[in-house]
């Protein structure tokens, strides 16, 4: 399995220029999708007024830093880092020797990249990006894929689903664009994601239905 998915990071994972290196920053970050998060907010008020945009909002929070916290776990960082103290985490590509065709600890790469040495690296990674330690579970797949499942489930139109679908994927090929995760690190993060917005969602509809029968 390991073998599949470096492989298929390989195939995906590019140096696209400046340009481009700064678009998946940029997209990788948080400021790009506030108006994102307007419109999502928008939209639900428009379909149920303040009272269920309060609830939304409640829902969308636990969600999201639930998706975060669970994503940890596998990392052992964050609030429930501990959980799983036998857990031997997965490291970033960045940070994978093998991917570079080197026989030292990924600590040692870690410490190479983090000091930006010049060579003629397999994996692209913008100076920018370099951070952290560890993949999986990705926290980004994760947290976009529980807003995506939750919102369209209450918004409900098909451009809106198209439209957080596209966001969801660029923002994970951000992820191996700027080499901090696998794939399979994304499909986990999208499984966590899934279960935490469906259930969102799930307590969303009854509450405003609970709402909604006063």
């Amino acid at each position: 399995m390991y073998d599949f998915d470096h492989q298929l990071f390989l195939g995906l994972n590019f140096d696209g220029g400046p340009v481009v290196d700064r678009l998946m920053l940029t997209v990788s970050g948080t400021a790009m999708w506030l108006p994102l998060y307007a419109l999502i907010l928008w939209l639900v008020w428009r379909r149920g007024g303040w009272r269920n945009v309060i609830v939304f909002t409640v829902l969308m929070i636990a969600a999201l830093a639930l998706s975060d916290m669970v994503s940890g776990i596998f990392k052992g960082n964050g609030v429930l880092g501990d959980l799983l103290p036998g857990f031997e985490p997965r490291w970033r590509p960045m940070f994978t020797p093998s991917l570079e065709g080197l026989d030292i600890a990924p600590d040692s790469l870690r410490a190479l990249r983090m000091a930006g040495t010049p060579g003629n690296w397999t994996v692209h990674v913008p100076v920018e990006a370099v951070s952290g330690r560890f993949g999986t579970v990705s926290a980004h797949a994760a947290t976009i894929v529980a807003l995506a499942v939750l919102s369209a489930s209450v918004i409900r139109r098909r451009w809106f689903t198209a439209l957080m679908l596209f966001c969801t994927v660029l923002i994970c090929y951000s992820r191996i664009y700027l080499g901090k995760h696998f794939p399979m690190d994304l499909v986990w993060g999208t499984l966590v994601g899934a279960i935490l917005g469906w259930a969102a969602y799930q307590a969303y509809r009854k509450l405003t239905q609970k709402k909604e029968l006063q």
